[in-house]
């Protein structure tokens, strides 16, 4: 008889996702700000963006589970009954930041890099130095001074 899962089940690790996605949103972060010409201190509500890991850390402090990591990397196939569950919070999370991204929600430059989104641009540059012919150069440079 195998070991119990202490997520019994993919709809339990949705149902779970849904929940961390309801606190997150529910509780943005605050931004300390100065407005105005007077500077009067005041405070910025910035919405935050999904994580996995910020996923696990509400799994932990929930007390559901203090790793996820085999569930999501399907450990000696012991989670295969949880691939597309685990798939659909990764592409979640993703569109998450890459719509927020996009919008100017988050910052686009962090959310490119932690989804792979960076342009690649090549450079090529070829320098062909050619001697420049004797008879080109200056009186100085063949000594004829």
């Amino acid at each position: 008889m195998g070991k119990n899962k202490y997520i019994e089940t993919p709809e339990k690790m949705w149902e779970h996702f849904e929940a961390y996605k309801t606190e997150v949103k529910s509780n943005p972060r605050k931004k300390h700000v100065f407005v105005g010409k007077d500077g009067v201190s005041d405070y910025e509500l910035l919405e935050r963006p999904l994580t996995l890991d910020g996923f696990e850390c509400y799994c932990y402090d929930n007390g559901i589970i203090s790793d996820l990591s085999q569930y999501f990397a399907n450990t000696e196939q012991r989670y295969t009954d949880y691939q597309t569950i685990c798939s659909r919070i990764r592409k979640a999370i993703k569109d998450d930041q890459i719509q927020g991204g996009m919008v100017g929600q988050y910052n686009a430059s962090i959310t490119q890099r932690l989804n792979g989104l960076t342009e690649k641009v090549q450079n090529e540059q070829n320098i062909n130095i050619n001697k420049m012919p004797d008879w080109l150069k200056s009186p100085i440079e063949n000594n004829e001074v």
